[in-house]
């Protein structure tokens, strides 16, 4: 067996495209669904969505944060689990999370709004007027 040297002009793995957020920041995809909760991110016209998967969590036990454009999405450890309960097979579990988002230049920190629904965290991160999709138009040669 070979050991190949990684070096700057390695290319990327198949793998590495997961390890880093679209909006930046990093997660290990062998840790998101088991104490990171799961993410998607959206692009529509007028804004991007962030959903995170968080069942079970109460909203006021969620905590977001923007600090320039890093938003931090954090919790406390959930009350809501019975930890006197003796079960005899246990495969959810609701623990303490943080995922960080480096948010670009395009977006309008200050209209970002958050709502929680059925288990799921949106967070609408709405764009710049100059980001925003133009509608198509003639240009006139002069």
């Amino acid at each position: 067996m070979n050991t190949i040297k990684r070096t700057e002009k390695t290319p990327f793995t198949f793998e590495d495209l997961f390890k880093t957020d679209w909006l930046g920041g990093t997660a290990d995809v062998r840790k998101i669904g088991v104490n990171t909760p799961a993410a998607n991110i959206l692009e529509g016209e007028q804004s991007f969505t962030i959903e995170l998967a968080v069942p079970g969590f109460v909203k006021e036990n969620i905590n977001i944060e923007l600090d320039n454009d890093r938003l931090t999405i954090s919790s406390k450890e959930n009350p809501t689990i019975d930890v006197k309960k003796k079960y005899t097979r246990k495969e959810f579990g609701y623990k303490s999370f943080k995922r960080i988002f480096d948010l670009p230049e395009t977006i309008n920190i200050k209209e970002i709004k958050a709502s929680y629904e059925q288990g799921i965290l949106k967070i609408e991160l709405p764009k710049k007027e100059e980001a925003k999709v133009q509608p198509k138009r003639s240009i006139t040669i002069g």
